[in-house]
């Protein structure tokens, strides 16, 4: 779900309502300064305006600072000076706003295939020696309560909970040690997949994953001091109510952090590019019988504290 700025709370924010998912007390406006984010944007596609998540639950509008949660907004000193922003101040969004991807002007969508051991077991494939790399089409790239729209021919289209890993600081060759300065924040992505485009025929994971809806992102990019620990995080995905995802960062084969570090030997790493690290068992490829999303269903997910995503299926 993309993003608005949030401060530090007890308790992540639930889905449901689009501008107050979870509401908190503030006292005074110094609470709203110098506290951690939850980066927003919200509005029609292609039209969305940067946010921020204030401690009482409101989202509060950011296009008066910045032009959009993308691109110079995401690096380090932009952060520091958002971090910095009275934002009892702003404009209160009111109503109930469609959120949208939590980062714009993406320029590259690099996810990484098997990445967790029991996924791979699922997927009957062997356990990689090194990352797998695909690139996911920008053009996948919606909101996180944006509907999922099965393409044309498609008789396979899947379910893929991932930790995302927003870019702030460039850089290439980046060595491990360093990677997470690179990081501007963290985000959930629902990694659709058309498994028959993916792995039938020629086999080309880049057509099994790039359709139009395939890349939902957000609600929020959570800044980097929000979460201390990118492998400690749970994560899950339901379809219709049923719990099909139940997994966490701590069974990733590669961390974060040698993800970032090994990309970026292959390609640079540029502002607000993105990294979707892989998904945990139980995506329907790997059930017995396979089970596959169609017209209708509804599919929820979410990682503790970066909140939740709810999309409905339909046909295109």
């Amino acid at each position: 779900m993309p993003c608005v700025i949030y401060l530090r709370a007890s308790r992540c924010l639930q889905a449901g309502d689009a501008v107050s998912f979870e509401r908190f007390k503030t006292t005074n406006s110094q609470a709203e300064i110098g506290k951690t984010m939850k980066l927003l944007r919200y509005g029609p596609p292609s039209e969305e305006r940067p946010g921020i998540l204030t401690t009482d639950g409101t989202i509060r509008d950011l296009s008066g600072i910045i032009a959009d949660v993308a691109a110079g907004s995401l690096l380090p000193d932009s952060i520091e000076k958002l971090r910095n922003t009275d934002t009892s101040v702003l404009p209160i969004v009111r109503g109930k706003p469609r959120i949208g991807p939590c980062v714009g002007g993406v320029g590259k969508f690099v996810c990484i295939g098997l990445n967790y051991s029991d996924h791979a077991k699922e997927a009957g494939m062997p356990l990689p020696v090194e990352p797998v790399i695909f690139m996911k089409a920008t053009s996948s790239i919606c909101g996180p309560d944006d509907n999922i729209v099965i393409p044309r021919g498609s008789k396979k289209t899947d379910w893929e909970v991932e930790l995302g890993v927003v870019i702030g600081k460039p850089g290439k060759y980046v060595e491990q040690a360093e990677a997470l300065s690179h990081v501007a924040g963290y985000c959930v992505i629902n990694d659709v997949s058309e498994r028959a485009f993916q792995i039938e025929g020629t086999g080309q994971w880049v057509k099994g994953k790039s359709a139009d809806t395939f890349g939902p992102i957000g609600p929020w990019l959570v800044t980097t001091d929000e979460v201390p620990n990118p492998q400690d995080l749970d994560m899950w995905l339901e379809v219709d109510g049923h719990r099909f995802q139940n997994g966490s960062t701590r069974t990733m084969v590669f961390g974060v952090a040698y993800l970032i570090s090994y990309v970026s030997k292959f390609m640079s790493l540029r502002t607000g590019d993105i990294i979707s690290t892989g998904t945990p068992p139980g995506v329907g490829l790997g059930l017995k019988p396979p089970v596959y999303l169609r017209p209708g269903n509804r599919v929820q997910l979410g990682i503790r504290g970066l909140g939740q995503q709810s999309q409905q299926v339909v046909a295109d």
